[in-house]
């Protein structure tokens, strides 16, 4: 079965937590704190394995969980990090975060793997926070929550040459003559339900990869029929095949055809009907042809080239000139530079550290990925941790916003669901 675009969750993994331990043997005076680092946690690495061509190992995967860290232990013994979570992906897959819209990777280079969500970081036990102040800190942390994100993972195919045109056109007849690729063929519409590639050679030795792109209709666009999903397929595509029916076998009329077929490319993604295009005249051997083809010429500013798929005539020429025009266009990425300086996100964006508002019961709400960062990796077990966290709130700034914000002593305060009462 082929998919090319699943929805998953992953979760990297926790950070393994501190520990809290004192040295305490018979002749070690003052022997001082002796907590381990906890380990981190598992990172999720998605990586190109060329042997893949659908995302149908990820179809039933709905949550895709990394392990936790190890937490540390006594005798500064620190936790064992967890290994990556190597998720293997066909060549050309395309991930999106689907909380924020933005793209996160573009595996489309051989053996390319992609940090997609970051383990969280061991809690220091703590041994790590002894000073020359406080030789006995009797705290540690907790380990870091691990990534959390919801993605739409999708393929989007590289070929160099798409194929592309209405229904029984003769596309899938075209690349089976000219590589190996055995699709399907019969005399019905929608007989090709998945995209196929195939590596095309040229009399003189050159080659590259054509794609057939399941027939387009009216509206494909838009979600009608089977082009929807897989008109992403053409966007790496450096050059397209329109494959015409000069026939007009189906009752269709030729031009009428090319504009449809342009119209939806044009409305998928306006930079498709930019890339160099050539016409590939079907069904030449068809009585009416030649005089259909007359009339298309005047109408249409493009190579054309006749060929007979049903007898294997004229497809080496079109496979020259293919390899020609493909020798002077450069392989440019998917994704330029103003899009990702705009659009597209490959690392992790910086938030601000929190936010302050105020609910109409006069409660105060602090939150922020930093600050809940912070509230998440405290233990709560001793006085000590207490105030450590309360003079990282003040040395974040949170206390003189508050100030500034109206708050007065005694005024309830929340960080997720931990109250308690502001003090000047």
């Amino acid at each position: 079965m082929f998919v090319d675009e699943v929805e998953i969750k992953v979760e990297a993994g926790k950070g393994g937590d501190g520990c809290t331990a004192f040295r305490r043997e018979k002749y070690i005076e003052m022997g001082g704190p002796y907590g381990g680092n906890g380990g981190h946690g598992a990172d999720i690495i998605f990586k190109v394995d060329e042997g893949l061509h659908t995302l149908l190992d990820l179809r039933y995967q709905k949550t895709i969980k990394g392990n936790n860290g190890e937490a540390g232990r006594g005798k500064n013994q620190h936790g064992k990090g967890a290994s990556p979570l190597v998720v293997k992906v066909p060549l050309g897959t395309v991930v999106t975060d689907l909380d924020t819209g933005l793209v996160i990777a573009d595996l489309s280079h051989k053996d390319q793997e992609e940090v997609i969500a970051k383990g969280g970081r061991g809690g220091r036990g703590n041994t790590a926070f002894k000073t020359q102040t406080n030789t006995a800190p009797d705290y540690s942390e907790k380990g870091e929550e691990g990534e959390i994100k919801n993605l739409k993972v999708e393929v989007k195919m590289l070929a160099d040459v798409g194929l592309v045109g209405l229904p029984s056109v003769g596309k899938s007849t075209i690349i089976s003559c000219v590589s190996r690729s055995r699709p399907k063929i019969a005399a019905y519409h929608f007989t090709t339900l998945n995209p196929n590639l195939g590596v095309v050679k040229t009399s003189d030795g050159r080659s590259f990869v054509m794609a057939d792109l399941p027939g387009l209709i009216e509206g494909a666009s838009h979600g009608e029929g089977l082009g929807d999903k897989f008109l992403r397929h053409i966007e790496r595509t450096r050059v397209i095949a329109h494959v015409i029916d000069m026939s007009a076998s189906e009752g269709r009329d030729p031009y009428e055809d090319f504009v449809l077929i342009n119209k939806e490319l044009k409305a998928f993604n306006e930079k498709l009907i930019k890339k160099p295009m050539i016409i590939i005249a079907n069904k030449m051997d068809i009585p009416g042809a030649k005089e259909n083809l007359e009339e298309f010429k005047k109408k249409v500013d493009l190579e054309i080239f006749e060929v007979s798929a049903a007898t294997n005539s004229g497809l080496e020429r079109v496979i020259d000139r293919l390899a020609d025009i493909l020798d002077t266009i450069p392989s440019n990425p998917l994704y330029d530079e103003s899009q990702i300086e705009s659009h597209v996100l490959y690392k992790f964006k910086k938030e601000e550290p929190f936010t302050i508002t105020k609910e109409e019961d006069g409660l105060w709400v602090v939150s922020g990925k930093e600050v809940e960062r912070i509230f998440k990796m405290t233990k709560f077990s001793s006085d000590e941790a207490v105030y450590r966290f309360a003079k990282k709130l003040r040395r974040m700034g949170i206390d003189d916003k508050l100030l500034e914000m109206g708050a007065k002593e005694g005024d309830q305060v929340r960080i997720l669901d931990f109250y308690f009462d502001f003090k000047e």
